[in-house]
């Protein structure tokens, strides 16, 4: 067999993974595009329906997506290391049965439509920039360092949410009733990439050291983000010095980086190859 090299081992997973999409996709919607879990059900056949809230409903795709995951995992040849606690990176890894040190990073990822602006979505998390991220020999908060894997994926799945008014969350169904339950959410669509390749180069959250992605669905799926012309190196570069690196503030004094544009200025790089954010465009009331 001839031996794989890392963008060609990277190259064949998001191609294999990206085929089981479907497969995903048809065990999550039902034929009007609603989600196949309706609520969690108790021992007197009740069935509760599920809060909008977005961390359950992603926690609850991630179940409801693994035995999935892990069928495609057993029939690539991989096997599957769950997180370790709650807050470690990645979500899942993908182990070699062939070779144990061919790693790969997993990571379920959820965000849903903005129906203010047409085309965008909330965006993504992307992972922490700090001590793991730095330190790729690191052990804290990472089920193996960094550096032992040959790639970061994430699993992205968009989704619309079902309008208000649509799923009561105080009335208790019958489990004959099923089909008469509004999904909490629906119209999946499911992309697979390297983390890096929709990355942002802002924050995805206020008051932690998370990787912000791009937001603009178009560019999400099609894998353009900022760094598309720049590539890994480079985004991994900006994510290791965000907020770190000091830099000359223009009025004789420093500030933090926090800025792509003056980081490639400070190293060097064409400004040009930045791949420019699509900007939100608000709904109107004229709009159809």
């Amino acid at each position: 067999m001839t031996r794989l090299n890392g963008c060609e081992i990277k190259s064949e997973f998001r191609e294999s993974l990206s085929a089981h999409v479907e497969s995903l996709m048809s065990y999550a919607e039902t034929g009007d595009k609603q989600w196949t879990i309706k609520g969690f059900i108790d021992v007197y056949r009740n069935i509760y329906t599920i809060s909008a809230d977005t961390k359950i409903i992603s926690k609850i795709l991630e179940i409801h997506l693994f035995p999935k995951l892990l069928q495609f995992a057993d029939r690539n040849g991989y096997y599957v290391v769950l997180a370790d606690h709650q807050n470690y990176y990645p979500d899942l890894s993908l182990i070699s049965k062939a070779n144990e040190r061919l790693k790969l990073a997993l990571d379920i990822k959820t965000t849903y439509r903005l129906e203010d602006y047409p085309g965008f979505c909330n965006g993504f998390t992307l992972g922490s920039h700090g001590k793991y991220f730095i330190n790729r020999n690191s052990a804290k908060n990472v089920q193996f360092p960094y550096s032992e894997y040959a790639g970061h994926f994430c699993l992205g799945i968009i989704y619309s949410r079902t309008g208000k008014g649509s799923c009561d969350e105080t009335r208790v169904f019958r489990i004959e009733e099923m089909t008469s339950i509004a999904s909490v959410i629906r119209d999946f669509q499911v992309f697979v990439c390297e983390k890096w390749e929709i990355a942002s180069d802002r924050s995805g959250s206020g008051n932690t050291a998370n990787i912000g992605s791009i937001d603009y669905i178009e560019d999400l799926v099609k894998r353009r983000g900022v760094f598309l012309n720049l590539g890994e190196e480079v985004f991994d570069d900006y994510w290791m010095n965000y907020n770190r690196m000091r830099i000359k503030d223009g009025r004789g004094g420093t500030k933090k980086l926090t800025n792509l544009r003056e980081f490639l200025q400070v190293k060097g790089i064409d400004l040009s190859l930045i791949n420019p954010r699509k900007k939100r465009t608000k709904r109107t009331s004229d709009d159809s």
